[in-house]
């Protein structure tokens, strides 16, 4: 890679060419792209002058604050190799991560994570730490200096490592190389050159997030405005996409729900969005469709993962009231992605059948950082193995049914139950909010099927209506052998149900 092509420096041209046009916006804060210019060069030379060099590997523990945004250009900028900290993670798990991903210097946030970012520290001994703000236990990065040049050009790579959600196992670093934020700028030019109004993005999931980190820039990149919120509530979501006139947002789906449910929604102004993405994990078919009778056909449900950020799409405007079915689906693979199934063996599997989802798209990683087997396995020819398990119809809908590691092995005969096709069901009951379905150690079964349900406010029902429920609609075997009710499902950061939490409170019990 010329340094010349950096994309960073790509980007700070862009930015500069958007002038005083508003970029960001974070509670009172109103930021130009000239500003962010600033901000960007101010702390790439903050770096340097607190020693971090082309090459040099960065930890960052940050919010969904304009610093985040100033950071990642910046280190890019600089041929750093960032290294995005997954804030659920515990500490000491944290401190393996930065080993293997060969840090060199760690930087966050004492506004938004205080604690964790002093406890990282302490067991990172030795390693220089430095703040996005004032009060840390290093140096402060915003207070770079005033009319900071770009730095030199270096032939360094600019490369980013994402942790994974690990809603399962042990979290691994996804690889984001040069390539892949190209091909971001790229988007963002289609984008631009479409000739629409300019993107007005509300960001709900942290920044620390590659899905986020691109949606977010491609925002940025095509001149439009990104307002981040620290934290998601149903009810400021809906008053800042009323206030800021907001076009496009993403919701994973127990996001959604709370806003489908929330009682300020039916006063609420939401003609300004062209696109409300829901993504991050399968959404119940009866609560798409009650979105999309709200909403209208601006939703759109969307696959995708941080190895490969967008797989494939459902549009509500494409949906046929003929084919109700597809509302449990992912819709096409979005060209130039490409979606096959396959079985155990490796081999393409036939319209309807059950197998392994690979996938092959734009946006993909170059591996897991620091385990060439892991990336060997996963990446396939060009094809990412996903993990996940599901079927393509005759029209070529995408169906997922399950994680290959959450599926559910019960009964005498090792039978596999599949927690998508559980949870659809008793979402579909009309007292359900969310449901979680996970697998329990069972004595005589080898793992049970156990329920988790929330459910709608002012709402009733029992477990046993609930499991009557499911045997009636599915059979005794995949219908729960228990159900328990719970006031709200837990949430991970990026705002899917902690299925690894569930798991663990059921293990206890």
């Amino acid at each position: 890679m010329a340094g010349e092509d950096n994309y960073a420096r790509r980007a700070l041209t862009a930015f500069a060419g958007y002038g005083t046009a508003e970029a960001i916006v974070h509670g009172d804060r109103r930021i130009t792209y000239a500003e962010v210019v600033a901000g960007v060069l101010g702390m790439a030379d903050a770096l340097r002058r607190h020693g971090v060099r082309p090459g040099d590997a960065v930890a960052v523990l940050a919010g969904n604050r304009p610093e985040a945004v100033f950071a990642q250009f910046a280190l890019l900028l600089l041929g750093c190799r960032s290294v995005w900290i997954a804030p659920n993670a515990p500490p000491p798990l944290c401190a393996e991560y930065l080993a293997l991903a060969r840090v060199d210097a760690l930087v966050y946030d004492p506004r938004t994570h205080a604690g964790s970012g002093a406890d990282l520290a302490r067991h990172a001994p030795g390693l220089p730490v430095l703040c996005l703000g004032p009060g840390g236990t290093g140096p402060d990065l915003t207070v770079g200096s005033d009319n900071a040049q770009p730095p030199p050009v270096t032939t360094a790579e600019p490369q980013s490592l994402f942790q994974t959600g690990g809603t399962t196992g042990r979290p691994k670093l996804v690889q984001h190389r040069h390539d892949f934020f190209a091909n971001v700028y790229a988007a963002a030019q289609r984008q631009s050159a479409a000739g629409g109004p300019r993107l007005r993005q509300l960001a709900v999931a942290g920044f620390w997030h590659s899905s986020q980190q691109a949606s977010g820039m491609i925002t940025l990149l095509s001149g439009g405005l990104l307002v981040q919120h620290d934290a998601f509530d149903a009810g400021e979501f809906l008053a800042t996409v009323q206030r800021e006139r907001i076009t496009v947002a993403t919701l994973p789906p127990p996001m959604l729900y709370q806003v489908l449910d929330h009682p300020a929604l039916a006063d609420t102004d939401t003609g300004s969005l062209t696109m409300l993405s829901c993504a991050g994990s399968a959404i119940a078919p009866a609560r798409l469709a009650e979105a999309i009778a709200r909403f209208g056909p601006v939703l759109l449900v969307a696959y995708g993962m941080s190895e490969a950020t967008l797989i494939a799409a459902y549009p509500a405007a494409q949906h046929d009231p003929a084919h109700p079915q597809r509302l449990a689906s992912c819709g096409r693979p979005l060209a130039p992605a490409r979606v096959e199934i396959r079985d155990a063996a490796g081999a393409p599997a036939a319209p309807g059948e059950v197998g392994e989802v690979w996938a092959s798209a734009r946006l993909m990683t170059s591996g897991y950082w620091g385990e060439p087997e892991l990336t060997a396995r996963t990446l396939v020819d060009g094809w990412l193995h996903t993990g996940d398990v599901g079927y393509l119809d005759a029209d070529g809908y995408l169906y997922l049914v399950d994680r290959s590691k959450d599926m559910i092995v019960t009964g005498l005969t090792s039978s596999n139950v599949y927690s998508r096709t559980v949870e659809d069901v008793l979402t579909a009951h009309p007292a359900v909010g969310a449901a979680a379905v996970i697998g329990v150690p069972d004595a005589s079964l080898g793992e049970a099927v156990h329920a988790v349900v929330q459910l709608r406010a002012g709402a009733a029902a029992t477990a046993d209506e609930l499991r009557r429920w499911c045997v009636d609609r599915l059979n005794a075997l995949w219908a729960p052998r228990s159900v328990e009710l719970v006031e709200r499902l837990p949430l991970t950061e990026l705002g899917k149900i902690d299925k690894r939490a569930l798991r663990a409170a059921g293990a206890r019990q």
